[in-house]
């Protein structure tokens, strides 16, 4: 039976005979029966359905186009393997990251690394490692990274992340493509132009071309249209310099859906939008059409997350609010303290049931901020009952934490129907390991 959130859920969600949430053919109660809670699940057709979806729609419309996942949002050895089964590469953002695409033996031409800040430690892993493209972000790491190819005795390529100050309208905290950033080398200050002109000049890095980023969760698509018409027309006065465009990277950003009130465009539609636009630039000023690089992360991992708790204590305040504690929170799921993201939720063992009190859904830990999900519609709870609270797929884990020394979840694949443990829970042990008495 369907239920009037499943576009949230991944897919093949339902309300099984027992009026329990299935996904995947896979009963959630008797999931928590077995792995208890806080617990967070991914579903593999899901993700691997989205990875398709992309290149797909994208390749329809630009058939050269090469699909990265953005690994921050969330990456282990599994996954890794799943996005290189589907033909996708990577874009990493830390030695870490890239430490678990070595550790997969992930094609290394089939890896993007960025970063505002990146260490000569971090640089020389990726160098070694012979990855496709580091996206420089400034002009210490120009110079870092060319003499490090120099003794290294490489030719680096590389992009150059630029700044085309378009705002796309999301939380002041994730927008990243305007003059006011850490990340890139903005078109209207000169730093943009003088980093061409050097990276063109470094004895042992060669430019393959532009990288922008304006932020995430992007729900319109004229930001993309008009950052490409920047960004391409910028390009183009260097051609008299040597500049060759053979790549060009709108970045990432693509919204998910969170809640009902709030769905995202579909893929096509960013797919459509961005070629257009690259096509038509191109065709005006005269310049070959480069390869597209797109980085989605959110929009393959986002839906096929949900991350599922136990009722605890109920407080209800006359008048005011009914508070509804769940055993995660905030060192599981930060961005609703961070982001004021919103989040919707279903009660597992009460999918028939009709919601009638409007509640808070809070977390465990020590702060007042730490809340889930405000003022929301379910079915009467009680101690014990589960919560799920879908689209948790993105950012979620990759930012967890163990504040107040909580460990974090286990983490579980749904394959076909079969539960597979991908990432045990923390023990107190496990988060003491690197301690020194």
């Amino acid at each position: 039976m369907t239920f009037d959130k499943e576009i949230l859920f991944p897919i093949d969600s339902r309300i099984n005979q027992k009026g329990n949430l299935e996904i995947g053919g896979c009963d959630m109660v008797d999931l928590v029966g077995k792995f208890g809670t806080p617990l967070y699940l991914f579903d593999e057709h899901t993700i691997r359905s989205k990875c398709k979806e992309f290149v797909r729609d994208f390749t329809k419309v630009y058939p050269n186009t090469q699909i990265a996942y953005a690994s921050k949002a969330y990456i282990n050895p599994t996954l890794a393997r799943i996005f290189n089964d589907e033909g996708l590469g990577l874009d990493v953002v830390s030695g870490g990251e890239l430490a678990v695409a070595q550790a997969v033996n992930f094609p290394p031409e089939k890896i993007y690394f960025h970063g505002n800040n990146k260490s000569y430690q971090e640089l020389e892993q990726a160098v070694d490692y012979g990855i496709g493209r580091v996206v420089v972000d400034n002009f210490y790491e120009i110079n870092l990274l060319n003499n490090l190819a120099k003794q290294k005795g490489v030719k680096q390529p590389i992009l150059i992340r630029i700044s085309p100050s378009v705002d796309p309208h999301t939380h002041s905290h994730t927008t990243t493509g305007v003059l006011d950033s850490k990340f890139g080398f903005a078109i209207e200050t000169g730093d943009a132009e003088k980093a061409v002109k050097e990276c063109l000049s470094a004895s042992n890095l060669s430019l393959m071309g532009l990288h922008f980023h304006l932020g995430s969760p992007i729900f319109e698509m004229e930001p993309y249209e008009t950052a490409l018409d920047v960004v391409l027309s910028f390009a183009a006065k260097f051609k008299k310099d040597g500049l060759e465009i053979k790549d060009i990277s709108p970045g990432g950003g693509f919204a998910i859906g969170y809640h009902m009130d709030e769905l995202p465009p579909i893929i096509s539609d960013y797919a459509e939008i961005i070629a257009n636009s690259i096509k038509k630039n191109c065709s005006f000023l005269g310049i070959e059409e480069p390869r597209l690089i797109i980085e989605p992360g959110r929009s393959i991992i986002g839906r096929a997350g949900v991350a599922i708790y136990s009722v605890g204590a109920i407080k209800e305040i006359k008048d005011i609010r009914k508070y509804v504690s769940l055993d995660g929170g905030m060192g599981d799921n930060i961005r609703p303290a961070l982001y004021e993201a919103r989040y919707d939720a279903v009660v597992i063992n009460k999918m028939n049931e009709r919601p009638t009190e409007l509640v808070t859904l809070a977390g465990k830990f020590c702060e007042s901020g730490d809340i889930l999900v405000k003022d929301i519609f379910l079915p009467k709870l009680e101690s014990g009952d589960l919560i799920a609270i879908p689209a948790s797929g993105a950012y979620n884990y990759s930012m967890a934490s163990n504040y107040n020394l909580a460990p974090r979840p286990p983490v579980i694949m749904l394959q076909k129907g079969h539960p597979k443990l991908i990432r045990e829970r923390e023990s107190y042990q496990d988060m003491m390991a690197q301690d020194i008495p």
